[in-house]
């Protein structure tokens, strides 16, 4: 198949792409490099330096066979204090996207969406039938996007699929996790371990777990990708299907600090502080839903192996 990646510059759309390639597919991608960076292109796909909705309908008239949506404002905090860049820059710019998709014909979109969609979970491990009732603007926005989807399949015949995924982590082919602003675990201790951080914060160590710290499920950026891939491949006409992704194991904060520390071979101080306001006690998916209907299952599912390639890409970098 043609594809478009939007946002394929950044840590989940340059791991998508390696995969797409290796897969046999033409690939596009376009990334206006806000937060993304042109190296983080793999080799083989074509690439677009631009706005996604100006460049779109151009690309998508060149006869695209799907689009892999992974263009987005994603800072939770940033989200609260600025929503307006995320009704905007999430919401409006998606809608503009599905509009020049309908006026091109294409047919198949993969959206990547969020566990934040969820909010505070009632139960664990976390299905597609929880409520959503996400807690900050980057969840709302996400949650709106998947519901203009579905009447986007409904009335169009698009082939939708949404992925809400969890806490993404690792590294493949030489593409990582590069953000300018980091707020993810993993590459935070990996940053102490570099020495680009004097320590690690631990947000509450009193939650109502086997050692009081907060539980996440971790899923290989490998993995995600696959997914991904799958979902491109087996879109239906005239539906909407969402799935989580996850690992299906939760690791506590401590966990993930002890981890980095059995990789690295060092010593990763850490402190503990306050809970943040908002953060829930446990977050894990259930991923039944996605092995049975797209014949996913993760792979690399051992908290060391997602570590050893995150810290593999940061020491290659320098990081």
């Amino acid at each position: 198949m043609r594809l478009l990646v939007t946002g394929g510059a950044g840590y989940v759309g340059s791991v998508c792409t390696q995969v797409l390639l290796e897969r046999g597919h033409d690939v596009v991608v376009v990334d206006d490099l806000s937060t993304g960076h042109g190296d983080a292109v793999p080799a083989g796909a074509r690439f677009v330096e631009a706005d996604m909705v100006e460049a779109a309908p151009a690309l998508l008239a060149e006869g695209i066979d799907g689009v892999l949506h992974c263009a987005a404002k994603s800072l939770v905090g940033e989200s609260v204090s600025a929503p307006e860049l995320y009704w905007h820059g999430n919401v409006i710019k998606t809608l503009q996207l599905l509009e020049a998709m309908r006026a091109a014909r294409t047919p198949r979109l993969v959206f990547s969406s969020t566990a934040a969609t969820y909010g505070e979970p009632e139960s664990v491990p976390i299905d597609e039938d929880a409520p959503t009732r996400p807690t900050n603007a980057y969840g709302a926005t996400k949650l709106a996007i998947d519901h203009a989807i579905t009447s986007y399949a409904a009335a169009h015949g698009l082939a939708a699929t949404s992925l809400r995924y969890f806490n993404v982590a690792g590294a493949y082919q030489g593409y990582g996790e590069r953000h300018t602003v980091e707020t993810h675990l993993i590459p935070l201790v990996l940053q102490v371990a570099t020495g680009r951080r004097a320590e690690i914060l631990v947000f509450g160590s009193d939650w109502p777990t086997g050692d009081g710290t907060a539980v996440r499920d971790y899923i290989h950026i490998r993995d995600l990708a696959e997914a991904h891939v799958l979902a491109l491949e087996s879109a239906q006409p005239s539906t909407h299907r969402i799935y989580n992704l996850g690992n299906g194991t939760g690791f506590s904060v401590r966990e993930v600090i002890s981890c980095c520390e059995r990789v690295t071979g060092l010593r990763l101080p850490s402190r503990d502080v306050d809970r943040r306001p908002g953060d829930p006690a446990v977050l894990i998916a259930s991923s039944d839903k996605a092995i049975a209907e797209l014949g996913w299952r993760p792979r690399h599912t051992t908290l060391d192996e997602v570590v050893a390639d995150a810290w593999e890409f940061a020491r290659a970098r320098g990081d």
